[in-house]
């Protein structure tokens, strides 16, 4: 189990409050396929909330804490029939399939205040293949390149 600082459980708890659950355990109680589906979406996410169905208080804290044993996971939050969970996110390698552009990639803006006495803001977006930042740092689209309707009449 991944231990936390409180600091650190405390932004996560924040991080997590505007989440859905992404998990919910049934009737049918903490099975493989549900403990697969919380990896997955641990791999995927890092963050994640799961809703146990279940008036059983025990039983919750029993499947909140094997999840956490079993999965390498750290427990974030416990209220109710919501359990939060955190792991930190695996890096997929995923195989390019034939596609041209380099795919999504991470770009950091710096924008300078309108008065110039504040700091800059900077972000941080994704961008897609594309896309590029301009020098105002807004996001705009590629557009395709024009062709001529003459040329491509007489080439026909």
């Amino acid at each position: 189990m991944i231990k936390l600082t409180p600091a650190e459980r405390s932004a996560l708890r924040a991080e997590a409050h505007g989440l859905n659950p992404v998990v919910m355990i049934g009737e049918a109680g903490l099975t493989e396929s549900v403990v697969k589906e919380i990896s997955a979406s641990l791999d995927a996410h890092g963050l994640i909330k799961v809703r146990v169905f279940g008036d059983d208080r025990e039983a919750r804290v029993a499947m909140y804490e094997q999840i956490c044993a079993d999965l390498d996971a750290a427990p974030v939050q416990h209220i109710g029939k919501l359990l939060v969970l955190y792991r930190s996110k695996k890096e997929a390698v995923k195989e390019r399939s034939g596609k041209s552009g380099p795919g999504m990639r991470e770009v950091t803006i710096v924008k300078a205040s309108a008065s110039g006495t504040k700091k800059p803001s900077v972000t941080k977006v994704m961008l897609k293949g594309n896309e590029r930042v301009t020098a105002g740092g807004n996001i705009k689209r590629a557009k395709p390149r024009q062709t001529s309707s003459k040329k491509n009449s007489l080439n026909k």
